[in-house]
Protein backbone atom coordinates (compact mmCIF):
# COMPACT_ATOMS: atom_id res chain seq x y z
CA UNK A 1 0.00 0.00 0.00
CA UNK A 2 1.48 3.24 -1.22
CA UNK A 3 -0.79 6.12 1.02
CA UNK A 4 1.10 8.17 3.24
CA UNK A 5 0.85 11.12 5.76
CA UNK A 6 3.37 13.17 7.44
CA UNK A 7 3.33 13.05 11.31
CA UNK A 8 6.26 15.51 13.07
CA UNK A 9 8.09 16.14 10.01
CA UNK A 10 7.88 12.28 9.24
CA UNK A 11 6.20 10.69 5.98
CA UNK A 12 4.77 7.53 7.72
CA UNK A 13 3.21 4.85 5.42
CA UNK A 14 -0.29 4.02 5.78
CA UNK A 15 -1.51 0.42 6.62
CA UNK A 16 -4.99 -1.80 6.58
CA UNK A 17 -6.72 -3.16 9.58
CA UNK A 18 -7.31 -6.68 10.57
CA UNK A 19 -10.58 -5.79 9.82
CA UNK A 20 -9.84 -5.13 6.20
CA UNK A 21 -8.03 -8.03 6.16
CA UNK A 22 -10.59 -10.23 7.31
CA UNK A 23 -13.75 -8.55 4.80
CA UNK A 24 -11.17 -9.17 1.82
CA UNK A 25 -10.43 -12.94 2.62
CA UNK A 26 -14.28 -13.17 3.02
CA UNK A 27 -15.19 -11.74 -0.07
CA UNK A 28 -12.01 -13.48 -2.44
CA UNK A 29 -13.20 -16.94 -0.53
CA UNK A 30 -17.08 -16.27 -1.13
CA UNK A 31 -15.88 -15.79 -4.97
CA UNK A 32 -13.95 -18.67 -4.86
CA UNK A 33 -16.76 -21.14 -3.77
CA UNK A 34 -19.70 -19.50 -5.28
CA UNK A 35 -17.39 -19.51 -9.03
CA UNK A 36 -15.14 -21.68 -8.97
CA UNK A 37 -12.33 -19.85 -10.19
CA UNK A 38 -9.17 -18.61 -8.49
CA UNK A 39 -9.12 -15.19 -7.24
CA UNK A 40 -5.10 -14.09 -6.72
CA UNK A 41 -5.73 -10.86 -5.54
CA UNK A 42 -8.83 -9.03 -4.35
CA UNK A 43 -10.17 -5.99 -4.44
CA UNK A 44 -11.58 -3.85 -1.24
CA UNK A 45 -12.93 -0.20 -0.75
CA UNK A 46 -12.31 0.60 2.78
CA UNK A 47 -14.84 2.90 4.83
CA UNK A 48 -12.26 5.56 5.07
CA UNK A 49 -12.64 5.34 1.06
CA UNK A 50 -9.51 3.99 0.33
CA UNK A 51 -9.65 1.49 -2.35
CA UNK A 52 -7.29 -1.76 -1.99
CA UNK A 53 -6.12 -4.35 -4.11
CA UNK A 54 -4.74 -7.12 -2.21
CA UNK A 55 -3.25 -10.86 -2.96
CA UNK A 56 -4.76 -13.42 -1.84
CA UNK A 57 -2.68 -16.21 -0.09
CA UNK A 58 -3.31 -20.04 0.89
CA UNK A 59 -6.16 -20.94 -0.90
CA UNK A 60 -7.63 -23.93 0.06
CA UNK A 61 -10.68 -25.73 -1.16
CA UNK A 62 -13.43 -28.57 0.14
CA UNK A 63 -16.73 -29.80 -1.10
CA UNK A 64 -18.85 -26.89 0.55
CA UNK A 65 -16.38 -24.49 1.49
CA UNK A 66 -12.67 -22.09 0.09
CA UNK A 67 -10.38 -21.06 3.18
CA UNK A 68 -8.03 -18.22 2.29
CA UNK A 69 -5.87 -15.67 3.64
CA UNK A 70 -4.56 -11.65 3.23
CA UNK A 71 -1.51 -10.44 4.82
CA UNK A 72 -1.71 -7.74 7.42
CA UNK A 73 0.12 -4.68 6.76
CA UNK A 74 0.57 -2.14 9.40
CA UNK A 75 2.17 -0.16 7.27
CA UNK A 76 4.92 2.46 9.38
CA UNK A 77 2.76 1.82 12.18
CA UNK A 78 4.53 -1.30 15.06
CA UNK A 79 1.25 -2.73 15.31
CA UNK A 80 1.36 -6.61 16.84
CA UNK A 81 -0.15 -8.04 14.12
CA UNK A 82 1.94 -6.63 11.75
CA UNK A 83 2.76 -9.77 8.46
CA UNK A 84 0.10 -11.76 10.17
CA UNK A 85 -2.15 -13.91 8.40
CA UNK A 86 -5.97 -13.37 8.65
CA UNK A 87 -7.93 -16.60 7.20
CA UNK A 88 -11.53 -16.47 5.86
CA UNK A 89 -13.32 -19.28 5.46
CA UNK A 90 -16.56 -19.18 4.13
CA UNK A 91 -19.25 -22.27 4.18
CA UNK A 92 -22.63 -22.88 2.38
CA UNK A 93 -25.40 -23.58 4.53
CA UNK A 94 -28.80 -24.57 4.63
CA UNK A 95 -30.25 -20.99 6.34
CA UNK A 96 -30.34 -18.15 3.82
CA UNK A 97 -28.14 -15.20 4.97
CA UNK A 98 -24.86 -14.55 5.99
CA UNK A 99 -23.48 -15.72 9.22
CA UNK A 100 -20.15 -14.61 10.90
CA UNK A 101 -17.89 -16.03 13.76
CA UNK A 102 -13.91 -16.29 14.66
CA UNK A 103 -11.06 -14.57 16.42
CA UNK A 104 -11.59 -14.11 20.32
CA UNK A 105 -14.68 -14.60 22.26
CA UNK A 106 -16.21 -11.43 24.39
CA UNK A 107 -16.47 -11.96 28.00
CA UNK A 108 -17.57 -8.62 29.54
CA UNK A 109 -20.63 -6.30 29.02
CA UNK A 110 -19.98 -2.92 27.72
CA UNK A 111 -17.96 -3.72 24.24
CA UNK A 112 -19.87 -3.62 21.02
CA UNK A 113 -20.89 -6.90 20.80
CA UNK A 114 -22.81 -9.12 23.42
CA UNK A 115 -21.19 -11.28 25.70
CA UNK A 116 -20.84 -15.00 23.85
CA UNK A 117 -20.19 -13.30 20.69
CA UNK A 118 -16.61 -12.83 18.43
CA UNK A 119 -15.11 -10.43 19.18
CA UNK A 120 -15.44 -8.51 15.64
CA UNK A 121 -16.91 -5.29 16.24
CA UNK A 122 -20.17 -3.63 14.00
CA UNK A 123 -17.47 -1.70 11.46
CA UNK A 124 -15.63 -5.00 10.41
CA UNK A 125 -18.28 -6.98 11.08
CA UNK A 126 -20.65 -5.04 7.94
CA UNK A 127 -17.58 -4.62 6.24
CA UNK A 128 -17.36 -8.55 5.89
CA UNK A 129 -21.15 -8.79 5.70
CA UNK A 130 -21.30 -6.64 2.82
CA UNK A 131 -18.11 -7.74 0.56
CA UNK A 132 -19.32 -11.00 0.94
CA UNK A 133 -23.36 -10.31 0.24
CA UNK A 134 -21.93 -8.39 -2.92
CA UNK A 135 -20.51 -11.73 -4.07
CA UNK A 136 -23.64 -13.61 -3.63
CA UNK A 137 -25.50 -10.95 -5.65
CA UNK A 138 -23.15 -11.10 -8.14
CA UNK A 139 -23.17 -15.15 -8.37
CA UNK A 140 -26.98 -15.21 -8.17
CA UNK A 141 -26.94 -17.06 -5.27
CA UNK A 142 -29.90 -17.73 -3.11
CA UNK A 143 -28.53 -19.79 -0.04
CA UNK A 144 -26.76 -18.76 2.77
CA UNK A 145 -23.34 -18.48 3.36
CA UNK A 146 -21.14 -18.79 6.59
CA UNK A 147 -17.50 -16.84 7.39
CA UNK A 148 -15.39 -17.57 10.04
CA UNK A 149 -12.38 -15.47 10.75
CA UNK A 150 -9.25 -16.65 12.16
CA UNK A 151 -5.84 -15.55 12.70
CA UNK A 152 -3.55 -19.19 13.41
CA UNK A 153 -1.41 -17.62 16.36
CA UNK A 154 -4.04 -15.00 17.73
CA UNK A 155 -4.31 -16.31 21.17
CA UNK A 156 -0.55 -15.38 21.62
CA UNK A 157 -0.93 -12.16 19.96
CA UNK A 158 -4.02 -11.28 22.26
CA UNK A 159 -1.22 -11.25 25.03
CA UNK A 160 0.33 -8.46 23.52
CA UNK A 161 -2.94 -6.44 22.99
CA UNK A 162 -5.48 -4.52 25.66
CA UNK A 163 -7.20 -7.71 25.33
CA UNK A 164 -6.71 -9.44 28.81
CA UNK A 165 -8.35 -6.00 30.28
CA UNK A 166 -11.16 -6.08 28.44
CA UNK A 167 -12.02 -9.55 29.05
CA UNK A 168 -11.53 -10.47 24.99
CA UNK A 169 -10.31 -14.41 25.13
CA UNK A 170 -9.20 -17.34 22.76
CA UNK A 171 -7.59 -15.14 19.97
CA UNK A 172 -7.38 -11.67 18.64
CA UNK A 173 -10.21 -8.91 18.63
CA UNK A 174 -11.25 -6.76 15.12
CA UNK A 175 -12.38 -3.10 16.70
CA UNK A 176 -11.11 -0.67 13.56
CA UNK A 177 -13.34 1.70 12.13
CA UNK A 178 -11.55 3.16 9.21
CA UNK A 179 -10.53 0.09 7.79
CA UNK A 180 -6.97 2.00 7.34
CA UNK A 181 -3.84 1.99 10.15
CA UNK A 182 -2.53 5.46 10.83
CA UNK A 183 0.85 5.35 12.26
CA UNK A 184 1.01 6.94 15.40
CA UNK A 185 -2.60 7.25 15.74
CA UNK A 186 -4.02 8.57 18.99
CA UNK A 187 -7.18 7.34 18.42
CA UNK A 188 -6.95 3.28 18.63
CA UNK A 189 -5.59 4.45 22.04
CA UNK A 190 -8.41 6.49 23.23
CA UNK A 191 -11.00 4.11 21.89
CA UNK A 192 -8.91 1.08 23.77
CA UNK A 193 -10.13 3.27 27.25
CA UNK A 194 -13.46 3.98 26.46
CA UNK A 195 -14.26 0.23 25.90
CA UNK A 196 -12.72 -0.53 29.08
CA UNK A 197 -14.76 2.80 30.37
CA UNK A 198 -18.01 1.41 28.83
CA UNK A 199 -17.52 -1.77 30.67
CA UNK A 200 -17.02 -0.86 34.15
CA UNK A 201 -20.60 1.55 33.66
CA UNK A 202 -21.99 -1.47 32.20
CA UNK A 203 -21.25 -3.45 35.34
CA UNK A 204 -22.85 -0.51 37.41
CA UNK A 205 -19.46 1.19 38.66
CA UNK A 206 -20.55 4.57 39.58
CA UNK A 207 -17.48 6.06 40.76
CA UNK A 208 -13.89 5.16 38.30
CA UNK A 209 -10.08 4.76 39.46
CA UNK A 210 -7.89 6.43 36.61
CA UNK A 211 -4.17 6.39 36.36
CA UNK A 212 -1.55 7.09 33.85
CA UNK A 213 0.55 4.08 34.07
CA UNK A 214 2.54 1.88 35.88
CA UNK A 215 3.43 4.61 38.49
CA UNK A 216 0.34 4.82 39.42
CA UNK A 217 -0.83 1.07 39.56
CA UNK A 218 2.17 0.68 41.73
CA UNK A 219 0.70 3.84 44.15
CA UNK A 220 -2.35 2.25 44.41
CA UNK A 221 -1.36 -1.18 44.80
CA UNK A 222 1.31 -0.58 47.30
CA UNK A 223 -0.15 2.78 49.59
CA UNK A 224 -3.58 3.16 48.57
CA UNK A 225 -4.27 -0.90 49.07
CA UNK A 226 -6.22 -1.56 46.45
CA UNK A 227 -5.95 -4.02 43.29
CA UNK A 228 -4.24 -2.39 40.42
CA UNK A 229 -6.72 -3.40 38.33
CA UNK A 230 -9.57 -1.33 39.86
CA UNK A 231 -7.69 1.38 37.81
CA UNK A 232 -8.48 1.94 34.09
CA UNK A 233 -5.24 3.17 32.61
CA UNK A 234 -5.38 6.36 30.61
CA UNK A 235 -2.01 6.99 29.24
CA UNK A 236 -1.20 10.51 28.37
CA UNK A 237 -4.65 10.84 27.49
CA UNK A 238 -6.29 12.02 30.86
CA UNK A 239 -8.61 14.66 29.21
CA UNK A 240 -10.10 12.46 26.76
CA UNK A 241 -10.54 9.47 29.29
CA UNK A 242 -12.21 12.74 31.56
CA UNK A 243 -14.77 13.62 28.81
CA UNK A 244 -15.63 9.82 28.02
CA UNK A 245 -16.40 9.70 32.10
CA UNK A 246 -19.12 12.39 31.75
CA UNK A 247 -20.25 11.02 28.67
CA UNK A 248 -20.92 7.71 30.04
CA UNK A 249 -22.67 8.94 33.30
CA UNK A 250 -20.11 8.05 35.99
CA UNK A 251 -20.83 10.17 39.33
CA UNK A 252 -17.61 10.61 39.84
CA UNK A 253 -13.99 9.96 38.55
CA UNK A 254 -10.71 10.16 40.72
CA UNK A 255 -7.24 10.47 39.09
CA UNK A 256 -4.05 8.84 40.99
CA UNK A 257 -0.71 9.88 38.85
CA UNK A 258 2.64 11.26 39.58
CA UNK A 259 3.53 14.80 39.98
CA UNK A 260 5.27 14.66 36.47
CA UNK A 261 2.13 13.90 34.89
CA UNK A 262 -0.65 15.64 36.99
CA UNK A 263 1.33 18.92 37.51
CA UNK A 264 0.46 19.66 33.69
CA UNK A 265 -3.54 19.47 34.58
CA UNK A 266 -2.57 22.53 36.66
CA UNK A 267 -2.28 24.23 33.40
CA UNK A 268 -4.85 22.94 31.56
CA UNK A 269 -2.45 20.47 29.68
CA UNK A 270 -5.07 17.53 28.99
CA UNK A 271 -2.69 15.65 26.87
CA UNK A 272 0.26 14.79 29.34
CA UNK A 273 2.67 13.90 26.68
CA UNK A 274 5.97 15.47 26.07
CA UNK A 275 5.33 16.33 22.75
CA UNK A 276 2.34 18.87 23.51
CA UNK A 277 4.38 20.59 25.54
CA UNK A 278 6.74 20.27 29.07
CA UNK A 279 5.46 23.29 31.32
CA UNK A 280 5.87 21.09 34.60
CA UNK A 281 9.40 23.55 35.92
CA UNK A 282 7.57 26.29 34.63
CA UNK A 283 4.40 25.54 36.77
CA UNK A 284 6.25 24.64 39.62
CA UNK A 285 8.05 27.55 39.52
CA UNK A 286 5.33 30.06 38.38
CA UNK A 287 3.69 29.32 41.58
CA UNK A 288 7.09 29.21 43.78
CA UNK A 289 7.48 32.79 42.17
CA UNK A 290 4.28 33.96 43.88
CA UNK A 291 4.53 32.75 47.04
CA UNK A 292 7.95 34.42 47.52
CA UNK A 293 10.71 31.58 46.04
CA UNK A 294 13.79 34.04 45.09
CA UNK A 295 14.95 34.61 42.16
CA UNK A 296 18.09 32.84 42.02
CA UNK A 297 16.53 29.93 43.15
CA UNK A 298 13.64 30.27 40.83
CA UNK A 299 16.40 29.92 37.81
CA UNK A 300 17.52 26.65 39.49
CA UNK A 301 14.19 25.17 40.02
CA UNK A 302 13.77 25.99 35.86
CA UNK A 303 16.42 24.53 35.43
CA UNK A 304 15.59 21.11 37.46
CA UNK A 305 15.09 18.11 35.21
CA UNK A 306 12.81 15.94 37.70
CA UNK A 307 10.09 16.87 39.69
CA UNK A 308 11.68 15.25 42.59
CA UNK A 309 14.87 17.97 42.39
CA UNK A 310 12.14 20.78 42.48
CA UNK A 311 10.52 19.46 45.05
CA UNK A 312 13.76 19.82 47.10
CA UNK A 313 14.26 23.14 46.76
CA UNK A 314 10.77 23.94 47.68
CA UNK A 315 11.42 21.78 50.97
CA UNK A 316 14.61 23.56 51.30
CA UNK A 317 12.86 26.93 50.84
CA UNK A 318 10.25 26.35 53.28
CA UNK A 319 7.58 26.29 50.27
CA UNK A 320 7.00 22.80 50.10
CA UNK A 321 3.87 22.81 51.70
CA UNK A 322 2.11 25.77 50.54
CA UNK A 323 3.12 25.58 46.95
CA UNK A 324 1.90 21.73 46.81
CA UNK A 325 -1.44 23.30 48.35
CA UNK A 326 -1.70 25.77 45.42
CA UNK A 327 -1.10 23.20 42.74
CA UNK A 328 -3.93 20.63 44.33
CA UNK A 329 -5.95 24.25 44.35
CA UNK A 330 -5.50 24.27 40.66
CA UNK A 331 -5.73 21.16 39.75
CA UNK A 332 -9.65 21.11 41.22
CA UNK A 333 -10.14 24.37 39.53
CA UNK A 334 -9.19 23.10 35.84
CA UNK A 335 -10.56 19.62 36.95
CA UNK A 336 -14.57 21.18 37.33
CA UNK A 337 -13.77 23.43 34.41
CA UNK A 338 -13.40 19.95 32.79
CA UNK A 339 -16.09 17.59 34.34
CA UNK A 340 -18.57 19.95 34.70
CA UNK A 341 -21.60 18.42 37.11
CA UNK A 342 -18.98 14.53 37.55
CA UNK A 343 -17.57 14.60 40.54
CA UNK A 344 -13.87 14.69 39.87
CA UNK A 345 -10.96 14.28 42.10
CA UNK A 346 -6.61 14.11 41.77
CA UNK A 347 -4.07 12.21 44.15
CA UNK A 348 -0.74 13.46 43.39
CA UNK A 349 2.27 11.36 44.28
CA UNK A 350 5.86 11.73 43.69
CA UNK A 351 8.31 8.42 44.22
CA UNK A 352 10.61 10.05 46.32
CA UNK A 353 8.07 11.81 48.65
CA UNK A 354 4.83 9.83 48.77
CA UNK A 355 1.64 11.79 48.59
CA UNK A 356 2.08 15.32 47.87
CA UNK A 357 -1.33 16.75 47.57
CA UNK A 358 -5.09 15.94 47.10
CA UNK A 359 -8.09 17.86 45.96
CA UNK A 360 -10.61 18.03 47.95
CA UNK A 361 -13.12 15.83 46.61
CA UNK A 362 -10.52 13.26 46.34
CA UNK A 363 -10.92 11.41 49.81
CA UNK A 364 -14.75 11.06 49.20
CA UNK A 365 -13.97 9.73 45.88
CA UNK A 366 -11.80 7.29 47.28
CA UNK A 367 -14.10 5.89 49.46
CA UNK A 368 -17.10 5.84 46.82
CA UNK A 369 -14.64 3.50 45.03
CA UNK A 370 -13.90 0.82 47.26
CA UNK A 371 -17.72 0.71 48.03
CA UNK A 372 -18.10 0.17 44.21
Amino acid sequence: MEEYIVKDGKKLRLGYTTGSCAAAAAKAAAYMLLTGREAPTVDLLTPKGIALTLPVLQTTRGADFVSCAIRKDSGDDPDVTRDTLIFARVQKTDAPGVTIDGVGRVTKRGLDQPVGAAAINSVPRRMIEENVRAIMRLCEFPGGLSVVISVPEGEALAQKTFNPRLGITGGISILGTTGIVEPMSEQALVDTIRVELRQRRADGADYILLTPGNYGADYIHGSIGLDPKTAVLTSNFIGDALESCRELGFRGALLVGHIGKLVKLAGGMWNTHSRFGDCRMELLAAHAAALGLRQEKTQELLSCVMCDDALRILQEEGLYAPLLSRLAERIEVQLQHKCGPMAAGAIVFSKEYGCLCQTAQAQALLEKIKEN
